[in-house]
């Protein structure tokens, strides 16, 4: 596969970014969260995992900052904002790379389409990681409820809450307890994180599926819920979270037990976005994993 960035033209005809770094046999295919997030948490995974030998392609879902940006707003287009979509979207992006019998990374949303996809596609696949992401959305909204009444006092929660009911989301208090929580449980160190002079977060697609923040659950995620078949995940997989994720780590351990071949590791210092907080034990974790699976030792 040919190294560095390519522009894929998808069949409905909107085009997608993509960037393939890294030699070698074991190919790793990653998917980012947000939903409209972008690839660049994966930038560095080439070179991290070079003594795995392992090739990692990535791109950005349609909507997303280096990828074409429909305008949601047009109701033609509101047939892409579905799960759906955004599945068979990550099924034409593995048939345009050539990709067969690979490793799939979905952090987060991607973590949630790398579920679906393992259950309907998991014959292409070699192992599944799953990071950062729980098999329901309703166990995920009680957890960050509970983040953020553990973290502040009642008069802030209500304070919260009294903004998002009102949609004022660009309250300076609001905003100011939003960037705490994110601090806390979200990107425990935020000067490792890429920066960019404008924002990159595609918020129609993040506010229609998510909500207005990781702590507002009122998207058309809400209701999602692969409780009762992960179990038909026969795929060797990892969940890998952070100790100190926005996920619940009881529903880990439970996703754990429910997926027959299946390892659950945590990343010290780490929130949600683990791989940037402590990328030293994350890499370990991952390199790890595809090592065990490729010499057969697995367990």
């Amino acid at each position: 596969m040919q190294q560095g960035s390519k522009i894929l033209t998808l069949n409905n005809g909107f085009h997608l970014f993509t960037r393939t770094v890294g030699e070698g046999n074991v190919k790793l295919l990653c998917v980012h969260g947000g939903p409209g997030s972008n690839h660049e948490e994966f930038e560095n995974f080439g070179e991290e995992l070079a003594k795995y030998h392992v090739q990692v392609s990535m791109y950005d879902q349609l909507g997303s900052f280096y990828s074409d940006q429909p305008d949601f707003a047009d109701p033609a287009n509101q047939k892409y904002l579905t799960l759906d979509y955004y599945l068979s979207e990550l099924e034409e992006v593995r048939q345009k790379l050539g990709l067969d019998q690979f490793y799939l990374l979905g952090h987060s949303w991607g973590g949630l389409l790398a579920q679906e996809y393992a259950l309907k596609y998991g014959q292409h696949l070699k192992g599944l990681v799953i990071m950062s992401m729980i098999d329901n959305i309703d166990e995920y909204t009680v957890h960050i409820n509970q983040l953020r009444e553990e973290t502040f006092s009642p008069f802030e929660v209500d304070y919260m809450k009294t903004v998002e009911r009102d949609e004022r989301f660009n309250d300076p208090k609001y905003q100011e307890l939003v960037a705490k929580l994110y601090k806390l449980y979200v990107n425990r160190h935020p000067e490792r994180m890429p920066r960019h002079l404008v924002e990159t977060m595609a918020a129609p697609v993040y506010n229609h599926f998510q909500g207005n923040n990781e702590f507002v659950m009122v998207g058309t995620l809400n209701g999602w819920d692969r409780r009762k078949d992960i179990h038909n995940i026969t795929n060797p997989t990892l969940l890998t979270f952070g100790d100190h994720d926005t996920m619940p780590l009881a529903t880990a351990k439970s996703m754990n037990n429910e997926i027959p071949s299946s390892r659950l590791v945590l990343t010290p210092d780490g929130g949600h976005c683990h791989s940037v907080d402590n990328p030293k034990a994350f890499f370990k974790t991952l390199g790890e994993f595809i090592e065990n699976v490729e010499d057969g030792s697995f367990k």
